[in-house]
């Protein structure tokens, strides 16, 4: 082989040395970027999803609170109702007793 040929082949096999560096540099450097991005993407995800979760358990508790003073106040009413039902009827039931008494 001729020396020429010789340095050809060493100056290609230093450029493809080259190449090749750069090319696993290039490649450390992507993935070190695609992990970056998908860490953020994953903590913008948690952070969307920590509120809406917070948004829809404040939802729920304000739901939960309205039921529950929509029952409370059914409950008074029907606790009203049969009160005044007894109270009529021990109005009745006194008015009976006496009623008998003075029969007698």
């Amino acid at each position: 082989m001729s020396l020429e040929a010789i340095t050809s082949i060493a100056q290609a096999e230093a450029e493809a040395k080259n190449t090749i560096a750069q090319a696993e540099l290039r490649s450390k450097q992507l993935i070190a970027e695609a992990e970056s991005a998908g860490k953020a993407a994953v903590e913008a995800a948690n952070a969307k999803a920590d509120s809406e979760l917070s948004e829809l358990r404040r939802q729920a508790e304000e739901k939960a609170k309205r039921d529950a003073d929509a029952a409370a106040k059914k409950l008074e009413r029907e606790q009203a109702a049969l009160s005044a039902r007894a109270d009529e009827r021990l109005e009745k039931a006194a008015s009976i007793v006496v009623e008998r008494i003075v029969k007698d």
